[in-house]
């Protein structure tokens, strides 16, 4: 088992507080995805990724729909994907992927979450480089073995190739996206969920009350409606 594996064993995969957020991510997507590549799902290979998540989170098929309709309308605001860098507490690196309509309003918002909670916001490059841009996919076991699946899917990039309780994960370089999707599909593998993540090459430990330090800035952040992940260098508790 390598770096991925770990990453997703001991990262808490928080839910949103309430599915109605996760909801209005999945919009975001589908609007981006729209806009990039058109309302065919089967054209657009970006879309089909996001429909297969909206399934996954359980968003109603109606819901998607009435998203997809939406993003093609010229009024539809369109959303641009900023990065945002920075220091919490005690030394711990923060990456934030975030999706907005108005990029004064999220620069403002992020910029104040830091200065209550003693953090620092960096400038571009500043954090990236201590995160490697992964994608990944998951697809239901049904007997396959994953050490086998790894070595067929080495050629189209894949690096780790896991099973949990949910099924099996594939992890790839951010780059290798399209080759696996492509691949899975031609299998006639069924993709239940698939995403990007951005995996800490080196972690702190820190104290409990240290840890709760981080915490109240790692909320603040994720409570806003412009924030789509956030990634840290904290070990997690």
């Amino acid at each position: 088992m390598g770096r991925a594996f770990e990453f997703r064993k001991g990262r808490k995969m928080k839910r949103w507080s309430a599915m109605a957020k996760a909801f209005t991510r999945i919009g975001k997507d589908i609007v981006m995805a729209v806009k990039e590549g058109g309302p065919n799902p089967e054209a657009n290979s970006r879309l089909r990724a996001v429909i297969q998540n909206s399934k996954a989170v359980n968003m109603p098929k109606e819901n998607v729909e009435r998203a997809i309709k939406k993003a093609t309308e010229k009024d539809t605001a369109n959303y641009k994907e900023i990065l945002f860098e920075g220091y919490a507490p005690h030394g711990i690196a923060i990456l934030i992927e975030t999706a907005s309509d108005n990029n004064n309003r999220t620069v403002a918002n992020i910029r104040s979450y830091f200065n209550k909670c003693n953090g620092t916001m960096g400038t571009q490059g500043s954090v990236e480089f201590m995160f490697d841009h992964t994608c990944n996919f998951r697809i239901a076991a049904n007997g396959m073995d994953p050490e086998e699946l790894e070595l067929e899917l080495i050629d189209f990039g894949a690096e780790e190739v896991f099973e949990d309780e949910d099924g099996i994960l594939i992890y790839a370089p951010f780059g290798s996206f399209g080759a696996i999707q492509k691949e899975l599909e031609n299998r006639n593998i069924e993709i239940l969920s698939s995403g990007f993540e951005r995996i800490p090459q080196i972690t702190k430990e820190l104290t409990p009350a240290q840890v709760a330090d981080v915490e109240k800035l790692l909320e603040k952040i994720e409570e806003d409606d412009d924030v789509m992940n956030v990634y840290h260098t904290m070990v997690e508790l």
